[in-house]
């Protein structure tokens, strides 16, 4: 399709999409809730079929858990939003294991590569938990990223449930943020989960030698065993 063709298609769907937004009536929260409600268990199966589909890709999961919130309530979005992270976090990490680990293991000789390898897979559970604590990093990329890494599936399923029950839980409570104004309390969350996310990193850091280094050191042992 010419450049000009597919520019003016975008500029028509951009036009249709705002003239939408103008004309058409846009329900309210209690409206929503009410519609939520009434369809009963199915809102609930739907929705999180949704969450966990669309976070496959980098999608925010933000909007997701707000909407949460706005249409489970706070009990049953909380039970939804978790259960499609770890779906969504599951579906991501097969999927690069399955498209891209014969990639990274090619190149693992390269320094760069065996790094990122040797943290995540040395770190385990506390790595990715970490990482899933600090709001700026990314779900799915992450996700991908352990996903082509040594990195066990259960370490893996663990960290990620464990280090994004904090801040699902603080965005499907603050619902309220679908207003337009971030609330104080949402950006104090944030900040004391990126603080546990770093001081935990830091830990791994420390603690998890790349594997290359505890192979060096063995070697160097005049018996050449280990402890």
């Amino acid at each position: 399709m010419p450049r000009r063709t597919t520019l003016l298609l975008g500029i028509l769907l951009l036009a249709a999409l705002v003239l939408a937004a103008l004309l058409l009536p846009i329900p309210s929260p209690a409206e929503m809730r009410a519609w939520a409600d009434e369809a009963g268990a199915a809102a609930s199966v739907v929705f999180l079929a949704a969450y966990a589909v669309c976070t496959i890709a980098p999608v925010p999961r933000t909007a997701f858990n707000l909407a949460a919130g706005l249409l489970l309530g706070h009990v049953s979005g909380v039970v939804v939003a978790l259960t499609a992270t770890i779906v969504s976090g599951l579906c991501g990490f097969q999927l690069a294991r399955l498209l891209g680990r014969e990639f990274v293991t090619r190149n693992l000789h390269r320094t760069s590569v065996h790094a990122v390898d040797a943290r995540l897979s040395g770190g385990g559970m506390l790595a990715v938990a970490s990482l899933r604590l600090i709001p700026v990093v990314p779900f799915a990329p992450l996700s991908y990223c352990c996903g082509v890494s040594s990195l066990a599936l259960r370490p893996y399923l663990v960290g990620t449930a464990l280090g994004s029950v904090p801040g699902t839980i603080a965005v499907v409570v603050l619902g309220d943020a679908l207003t337009g104004n971030t609330p104080t309390a949402l950006l104090i969350c944030y900040g004391v989960f990126a603080a546990l996310g770093a001081a935990g990193l830091l830990r791994v850091i420390r603690t998890a030698a790349p594997a290359g280094d505890r192979m060096a050191g063995v070697a160097s042992r005049p018996d050449g065993a280990a402890d």
